[in-house]
């Protein structure tokens, strides 16, 4: 049964949803207190955590960063506001998802399941497609440069196997906000944009990936 992790103040949450989440096979554990949140993590290591904004002793965006440095954990965040730019912020730091309340349970029980089968490892024959010293495996859903793994999150990942795909192939902001979903439509530019400033730098030093002027993001080989 994949184990979530509610970080979230709001003591008259947890026991509905807990008890929702069951009916579709998921245990939910609920924390109030980041630092109570931070402390499971380490010692239970969740499949995925469900992340408020507005938290005492800090605030959702420097737990979701805090989180960051040390793994890519699925992390869906929560919005009280639903403001453009705190799922802007949000994706920054690494969220894969936003929610903004209220909200219904099933809408978020529905993209908790998205991420988790997005997220999900496959003992199936491995896969791997080779660019260079950029190597990523579709059935791991995995990627390295050399012997380095890149730590992506899901979206990160999405959009690199995306374009490793279709090497040369310009892609628009619209085509890839499709292909890696779980982004707002009302903010997929500056969403798309810094899914790829955020690919780039973890790429680096390869320069793989271009901007096509008018149209898009394409990647190119190591010779191109």
């Amino acid at each position: 049964m994949p184990h979530i992790l509610l970080i979230d103040d709001d003591q008259a949450l947890a026991a509905p949803l807990k008890e929702y989440f069951t009916r579709y096979g998921l245990e939910l554990v609920s924390v109030t207190l980041p630092s109570q949140g931070l402390k499971h993590i380490e010692q239970s290591t969740p499949d995925l955590v469900i992340l408020d904004i507005m938290l005492p002793e800090m605030d959702g965006f420097e737990v979701c960063r805090t989180i960051r440095k040390q793994s890519d954990l699925p992390i869906l965040m929560l919005t009280a506001r639903g403001e453009v730019m705190d799922r802007v912020v949000g994706l920054e730091l690494g969220a894969d998802d936003y929610l903004a309340k209220p909200f219904e349970p099933r809408e978020l029980v529905a993209r908790v399941q998205n991420i988790l089968k997005r997220s999900a490892t496959q003992p199936t024959t491995r896969q791997q497609i080779e660019l260079g010293d950029l190597k990523l495996d579709l059935v791991q859903q995995n990627a390295w440069i050399g012997e380095r793994a890149l730590n992506q999150t899901t979206l990160e990942y999405r959009l690199l196997a995306l374009l490793v795909q279709h090497p040369g192939q310009a892609f628009s902001r619209d085509e890839i906000l499709a292909a890696v979903k779980g982004i707002d439509a009302d903010i997929y530019t500056r969403s798309v944009d810094i899914l790829i400033s955020r690919l780039r730098q973890k790429l680096q030093p390869l320069d793989y990936i271009k901007t096509v002027w008018g149209t898009g993001y394409r990647l190119v080989g190591p010779t191109s």
